[in-house]
């Protein structure tokens, strides 16, 4: 016998942080930030639940904050276990993890908060990670055997499935949208006996591509013909890559007329550099257009504005323009002078391209909120706000349904997890009345039994 707890992710899509343990192993898979609020910062510094010591081994399923954020707090309490992860995801943790680090340094001199860790807890953290290429074997303590499979969420993010004595436990991670600009789509795992999986958009449908696209296309052409700005606050991995992918395309193919595009954030401009180190992770077609000569993430008038001074020449760009910078929830970063800038122009679009998490800056422009706070601004909103929730890097709820569908034949129990709470107990229902499983939403602190 086994026992499941479940240290975060529950009730929200944030926080992952799930501890499997066996008479003689303790593995933790995931150990993310808690996200969107100022309150959020004080609770990733409380104390772990558990003692850190005590975990034997922690597997990363990739390298957002909300999986990996609070690795390095993990450390400085005591973990002294291997982390495990893709190489991929290793090398895109460091960069994360140091840009995080930077943002927690600027609010804890903010707002007076403590740091919940230091550089050095980073540096510890990397020593101790280990990368392993999808499909290989991993043998961790108690005879518990660990393999990793395309998620295909973000680039080297993974399912981890771990089988000990017969039995199979998977650890979805976020699992990718089909089909994604970039990537390959995620790979089902099958014949498990447990399954913990995301729900972020477990009570809703995505566009599909064709609409996806068009709607890009469409934004982009408005932006032309009123001489406006678009502001996309995006998300430093993936979907940015995503979009500048396209975009580049659509000039190339002479669909739209190139203005300029300002990649207006060192960190996604860092993830683009590992996305071009990596393109064995990327699908066929990608890989086949870059040997082809075609370098996606470079087109005329895209400029990379990698230092503050470089941000505020921006503003001098007369006619149309489009502002990639993150954060992907505005809830900081480069974004925020952008949108107190732009959002009283009503010749300025904000577009939202994924998940917007209650308390965010993006969850109340996404909520119609016509007058917000940006950098101690009150700012009325006269800019139109729309979103496409196609460009999301996670499966929405048909997917989702899918996924458990075709691999859940002999499952006795599905965790669903990461998601607000609505769209977790929507997805339970759903599991349970088409297929007929054991589907329940824990709660946060729960420790489950399993036959393990």
């Amino acid at each position: 016998m086994a026992r499941i707890t479940f240290h975060g992710g529950t009730g929200m899509v944030t926080g992952a942080n799930f501890l499997l343990e066996t008479a003689a192993a303790k593995i933790m898979v995931d150990c993310g930030l808690i996200q969107g609020d100022r309150f959020a910062m004080t609770r990733n510094c409380d104390t772990f639940a558990y003692d850190p010591s005590m975990v034997d081994a922690l597997l990363v399923t990739h390298a957002h904050a909300d999986h990996i954020g609070r690795i390095p707090k993990l450390v400085h309490d005591g973990f002294v276990g291997t982390i495990y992860s893709t190489i991929a995801t290793k090398d895109l943790a460091a960069v994360m993890l140091r840009d995080a680090y930077k943002v927690m340094s600027y609010e804890s001199e903010r707002y007076g908060t403590a740091r919940c860790y230091e550089m050095q807890d980073i540096d510890a953290a990397l020593s101790l990670w280990k990368g392993v290429s999808y499909h290989d074997t991993t043998t961790l303590p108690d005879n518990i055997e660990a393999v990793f499979t395309d998620a295909g969420h973000i680039l080297g993010s993974a399912m981890v499935t771990l089988t000990r004595g017969g039995k199979r436990f998977v650890f979805t991670g976020d699992i990718g949208n089909v089909p994604q600009p970039l990537l390959n789509p995620p790979e089902v795992p099958k014949g498990y006996d447990y399954l913990l999986m995301e729900s972020v958009y477990g009570d809703r449908r995505h566009e599909d591509v064709a609409e996806r696209s068009d709607l890009l296309r469409e934004h982009i052409a408005d932006t032309i013909t009123k001489s406006g700005t678009l502001i996309i606050p995006a998300f430093s991995l993936e979907r940015t890559q995503g979009m500048l992918f396209e975009i580049n395309n659509f000039f190339e193919k002479g669909e739209l007329s190139p203005i300029p595009v300002f990649l207006d954030s060192p960190l996604a401009i860092a993830v683009t550099e590992l996305y071009r180190a990596h393109t064995a992770y990327l699908k066929t077609e990608v890989q086949e257009q870059i040997r082809g000569g075609d370098d996606i993430f470079d087109f005329p008038k895209l400029s990379f504005t990698r230092t503050v001074a470089d941000s505020e020449e921006i503003a001098k760009v007369k006619g149309p323009k489009i502002i990639i910078a993150g954060s992907g929830m505005s809830h900081g970063g480069r974004i925020l002078e952008h949108e107190r800038r732009y959002l009283e122009d009503p010749k300025t679009t904000v577009l939202l391209v994924g998940y917007q998490a209650v308390g965010s800056l993006g969850r109340l422009l996404h909520d119609g909120v016509r007058k917000v706070r940006v950098l101690d601004t009150d700012v009325k909103v006269r800019a139109k706000i729309a979103d496409i929730q196609g460009y999301s890097g996670h499966a929405d709820r048909d997917q989702l349904v899918e996924l458990v569908a075709e691999g859940s034949e002999k499952a006795k129990r599905i965790f669903v997890a990461m998601g607000e709470e609505r769209s977790s107990l929507f997805l339970v229902q759903r599991l349970r009345d088409y297929l007929d499983v054991d589907a329940v939403a824990p709660e946060e602190g729960e420790t489950i039994e399993i036959d393990f």
